[in-house]
This record gives structure tokens, sequence and C-alpha cells, in this order.
């Protein structure tokens, strides 16, 4: 008798041996499995980040000195599969101080390492309230989608946790700057 046909013979004598409890006889029912979150807690991934209005003396620089945030800024969250396919895509706004808090509801991650929110998912402009600030300006990457920085930080409440990533700052810029005088320049 060769070794596998001897482990399984072992197996099934053993197998046999267990008492299985019954539901009928006893009005047993063995436990559901369970999770290691309380019932109905949900893990979600989220972006964060502000938009501003970029100064006027600071246009063609990233800098953001004298920049003011922009309330009711869109942005848009999209990600994209290992095969550069959409699969997520989401218009965000921002609040009354230019912060946009972006939750991922129906992410949906696949086995493939580049399906994750860090490696596939970008933020970009969409529009501005203000009409004296409205042109985009390619801070932190906006034009072709700001990336995600991995923060370590985490929002949870007792039914509710997200993973949030960081994205931007992102910049509009204004459509309109006075022209500097000659003596305003060294």
């Amino acid at each position: 008798m060769d070794i596998k046909a001897s482990l399984s013979t072992v197996f099934l004598l053993l197998l046999s041996a267990v008492e299985w409890p019954s539901t009928s006889a006893e009005g047993y029912t063995p436990p559901a499995p369970t999770t290691g979150y309380p019932t109905g807690k949900t893990v979600e991934a989220a972006v964060e980040g502000m938009v501003y209005c970029q100064a006027c003396d600071k246009f063609g620089s990233w800098s953001l000195e004298g920049a003011k945030p922009i309330s009711g800024a869109k942005v848009s969250v999209i990600c994209k599969n290992h095969y550069q396919q959409v699969s997520f895509y989401k218009v965000y706004q921002t609040d009354s101080s230019g912060h946009f808090y972006a939750e991922l509801k129906g992410f949906k991650t696949s086995p493939h390492f580049l399906d994750h929110p860090l490696h596939s998912c970008r933020v970009k402009l969409v529009s501005s309230p203000l009409e004296g600030c409205n042109l985009f300006s390619n801070i932190n990457n906006a034009l072709d989608g700001s990336p995600l920085r991995y923060e370590d930080k985490r929002v949870k409440w007792t039914t509710y946790e997200a993973v949030v990533y960081a994205a931007g700052p992102l910049a509009f810029r204004p459509d309109h700057c006075p022209s500097a005088s000659p003596s305003t320049y060294p």
C-alpha cells in the first residue's frame, strides 16, 4: 500500500470517529462564520484634499502661497484597472473651506495589485464656481490626474471604517490677472 492510500485511510477513519452535531435531533444549528468586524461594518477607501484659487503673482509655478480655498469646486476621482479601463468614476464637491472627502463606495479591487486605489486612482479638477478663477492649473499634476498618497490615516465609526488617501492640493487659476508694471520686477 502506498503512502497516499495509507494517509487517506487514516483520514477517513478519523473523520468517521468524529461525532457530528445533528440539527434535527438536538435542535442545534452551527454558528454562522464571522468576520473580524461587527455585523454591518464596512471598510471603504476614501480620498481627501483641498482645492484653491492660485494667486496671480504665482502663475506658472506650483506655488500656493497666497492661494484662497474654493468652496463648491468639483473634482473627479478616476480609477482604472490593470487593463487601463475606467473601473470607477465619480465627481465630488468641496465644502465651505475648499476640502473634499471622496468615499470610493462601489470601488472594486481585483486580485491584481495595480487595481489598488493607491496605484489605480487619480484626482482631476472638474469645475470651479468662481467666474474669475476657473482655468485649470497643473499643480500636483492635476491635468493628468493627481496621484494618491498613503498617509496611514483611518476614519472609524461603529459601522464604518475608511482608509483615507491624500491627493493634491489642486488649484484653479484666474482667467485674468492684472498686468504687472515693469517697476514691480527687480
